[in-house]
């Protein structure tokens, strides 16, 4: 079966552009505006590539909608917060709203934060507008890519929040930049991908559009699906610990981590193939349960 097959729903196209990557494409004309039913099916879908064991070594998201990435949250759903909760429940009194909001908030969530769940990669090219959830989704990504014209927004202060899906939690451990990112944070105001890169929001600036960042990111992902799954999966997870640990934790954490990933084939099987000058072939992690 074919990498991506089946894997296409009502708003996010999946395909498979090279082997062992994903392109994902989120489609939801005509801004790509994340209803609660857009935001489980985003979730469902990495956390779908993971438990069916596909021999994906990295991904690629995107916009298939050629003027922006996303313009956030359904505004819709977002009334529906404030009026119950997504789930429908009658206010009997505020605890029990409380919990059930409570609820609605960590699902969106943990969807939000699938990629990081996934044992690849996860490439986010952008273009045009990103606002509001646009951001708390690159957030969770590995690499995050930016064509020359995006356009970025924290922008749940407008609508009488803080952010709550991601971008607080993850902006003050991939920026270096504070002061700017909380001027962003706080003020809501548009920002350019050169504020991005400033800021360390992105790591790089592709001349053009959609389809150059698209290629761009792509041509990355062609390279990581190329090295040994086990290290750039073990690179991933180590990199995450790091984030959230001191070195001294960490340290400790990837010699257990190495003390089973050295046994690996994957490094034999290098060896071997630049000796013999060609491409190395690696086993999946898991047997696919297809």
């Amino acid at each position: 079966m074919a990498l991506a097959a089946d894997l296409s729903s009502k708003w996010i196209l999946v395909s498979e552009p090279m082997p062992h990557v994903l392109h994902i494409e989120l489609a939801r004309n005509p801004v790509n505006a994340f209803s609660a039913e857009f935001w489980r099916e985003y979730g469902a879908l990495f956390d779908r590539i993971v438990s069916e064991g596909r021999d994906v070594r990295a991904a690629v998201l995107s916009s298939a909608i050629p003027k922006l990435f996303t313009a956030g949250i359904d505004l819709a759903d977002a009334a529906k917060i404030t009026t119950g909760g997504l789930h429908g429940e009658a206010k009997v009194d505020g605890a029990r709203g409380s919990l059930a909001l409570l609820r609605d908030i960590k699902d969106f969530q943990y969807a939000i934060g699938a990629p990081e769940r996934c044992q690849f990669p996860v490439i986010v090219a952008v273009h045009g507008l990103v606002l509001g959830l646009g951001v708390d989704i690159i957030a969770a990504c590995d690499v995050r890519y930016a064509a020359e014209g995006s356009q970025f927004s924290i922008k749940e202060v407008d609508i009488g929040l803080a952010a709550d899906v991601g971008t607080l939690a993850y902006l003050p451990k991939i920026t270096g930049n504070h002061s700017l990112m909380r001027e962003m944070a706080y003020s809501a105001a548009i920002f350019s991908a050169t504020d991005a890169e400033r800021m360390g929001l992105i790591s790089r600036i592709i001349p053009g559009g959609r389809t150059e960042v698209i290629a761009a990111a792509l041509a990355l992902a062609g390279v990581i699906a190329g090295k040994s799954p086990v290290a750039v999966s073990g690179t991933k997870r180590i990199l995450l610990h790091s984030r959230d640990h001191s070195v001294a934790d960490n340290l400790e954490y990837t010699a257990a981590w190495n003390a089973a990933a050295l046994q690996t084939q994957d490094i034999p099987e290098t060896l071997a193939a630049v000796k013999a000058r060609r491409a190395p072939k690696f086993a999946p992690l898991r047997h696919a349960k297809l």
